[in-house]
């Protein structure tokens, strides 16, 4: 996996040039130009070529640089891979897969990059994120989340997800009526364990409503909780929530620094363990505090 922060992945229609700027400004730490659900099929070939020369022209800055491509299904998408590569390639960070199904959908699509790659003489590798949202999918979500050594995500797609599973819920994927607990629990908590069975990131769902961002704020840290590293935006308002709520907060980090001094100082004199402010330190707790610092220090580096 490669270290890149995923704190906001901002989706931008490839089809609506006049938003690349104010996306390419807006500190999201990935924007995907979407070849997808975003653009209607008459202007498919032509919002293609726009994503190219966007790649290609624009400076996205600290931003990785990413398409989302067309369903495997689709007659758009071996062009898509083919043409953006081979046009833009050196400036593209990630391929995006959408509806994928099974664990063959990730091999067809890193084995057509490594033709391309080898091809172009590109001297990079072209990484992968996927979207677990089709039913297939979340039961496949282990093996897909293994089937490449260039994935480095797994997004949960919870729009088409409600569509496949027939779930009768709002456009903003709430459900209609009463429901016990969070209604996507299930599935979210599947897919941050089949991301870290392939030890890599896991993007929450976007929130269509993105006048609301207490409730897109609200859901970012019920998805962090559960251990994901960032949220789609559909929106440039939703990436400094997003930074924000998956970024460890100054307590967090001085707390982490608090339980690693104390365990090491306890270490050295023989001891496994030790109590900080009333409350047990063990091996375990130098783990977490560790990925905390680590965090901290990638998000620093940035």
């Amino acid at each position: 996996m490669t270290h890149l922060l995923r704190r906001s992945e901002l989706a931008v229609p490839a089809s609506n040039d006049n938003m690349f700027d104010k996306a390419a400004g807006c500190g999201a730490d990935l924007v995907f130009l979407d070849l997808e659900d975003s653009v209607p099929a008459a202007i498919k070939v032509e919002s293609r070529s726009k994503a190219i020369t966007a790649l290609n022209d624009i400076d996205w800055g600290h931003s990785a640089r990413a398409v989302r491509i067309n369903g495997l299904d689709t007659r758009w998408c071996h062009d898509d891979l083919i043409e953006v590569v081979t046009k833009a390639g050196a400036n593209l960070d990630t391929v995006i897969i959408p509806k994928a199904r099974k664990a063959r959908d990730v091999w067809w699509v890193d084995v057509l990059l490594t033709q391309l790659e080898s091809k172009l003489g590109l001297g990079k590798q072209i990484r992968l994120e996927v979207l677990i949202e089709e039913v297939e999918g979340l039961a496949n979500a282990e093996a897909i989340a293994v089937a490449s050594t260039r994935l480095d995500a797994l997004i949960f797609g919870v729009g088409d997800f409600s569509l496949s599973q027939g779930a009768r819920v709002d456009t903003n994927f709430v459900p209609l009526g009463e429901y016990p607990g969070d209604f996507w629990n299930y599935a979210r908590n599947k897919v941050i364990v089949a991301a870290r069975i392939a030890g890599i990131d896991a993007v929450d769902a976007p929130y269509p409503d993105y006048r609301d961002l207490a409730g897109y704020e609200r859901d970012a840290r019920r998805a962090s909780l559960l251990g994901y590293t960032g949220k789609w935006a559909i929106h440039p308002s939703q990436v400094a929530v997003a930074n924000e709520v998956y970024s460890p907060t100054d307590d967090e980090i001085a707390l982490a620094e608090r339980n690693v001094a104390a365990y090491r100082e306890a270490e050295a004199s023989g001891r496994g363990a030790v109590g900080v402010s009333g409350v047990l330190v063990d091996a375990a707790h130098v783990k977490m505090a560790q990925a905390v610092l680590a965090r901290a220090a990638l998000i620093n580096r940035g």
